[in-house]
């Protein structure tokens, strides 16, 4: 999955996983924080709702990485006031800097399922100490090759629980209307 990869299907408007407007359970989940001086990341944010949202509430310190371009000159054109500093165009994997939280929506899923070890041990590694790793996953297999790549609830348990506390990990109940039923909503917090 390359940077061409993903310019492509922004090129054909090929993005069937773009929402055109926040998820709205990550909504739910960022109306529930109060520091607003959080530094937050949004790997493979595509067209960044959550970080426009996030702006709009007055949140200090969001970061978006995506290895395509052209969603990140939407996002620009789309939210001027936005830092330049903070859109960065760029693999997520090699990042370095330290965040509070991370915002997963649909990243983890374009992943090869072969990624997700390393994935895995990447968020943790980018996490302050206490910090999250906050999203969704798609609680399901697809019937054709990704992406997106499905999964399960045992799966992820056990990717992710030699390095973050899983906090939470359940049925989403306020998935939009298409993905009802398959998703997971998650806190992992760093270990």
């Amino acid at each position: 999955m390359t940077s061409n990869f993903w310019e492509q299907r922004y090129a054909n408007n090929n993005t069937g996983w773009d929402l055109n407007t926040v998820s709205p359970p990550l909504k739910h989940y960022i109306d529930t924080l109060s520091n607003k001086t959080l530094f937050i990341l949004i790997p493979g944010c595509g067209n960044a709702y959550e970080a426009e949202y996030l702006h709009n509430q007055g949140f200090e310190n969001v970061f978006i990485v995506d290895l395509a371009e052209h969603p990140l000159l939407e996002f620009s054109k789309r939210v001027p006031d936005f830092p330049k500093s903070h859109i960065l165009h760029l693999d997520f994997f090699n990042l370095t800097q330290k965040f509070d939280l991370i915002l997963e929506q649909t990243f983890f899923c374009a992943l090869h399922p072969e990624q997700r070890l390393h994935y895995a041990h990447h968020t943790s590694k980018l996490l302050n100490s206490n910090g999250c790793l906050v999203g969704l996953f798609f609680n399901k297999e697809f019937d054709k090759t990704g992406p997106p790549f499905g999964g399960n609830k045992k799966e992820y348990k056990n990717l992710f629980k030699n390095l973050f506390k899983i906090k939470k990990l359940e049925n989403c109940y306020n998935s939009i209307k298409p993905r009802q039923g398959s998703e997971l909503f998650f806190i992992f917090e760093k270990k």
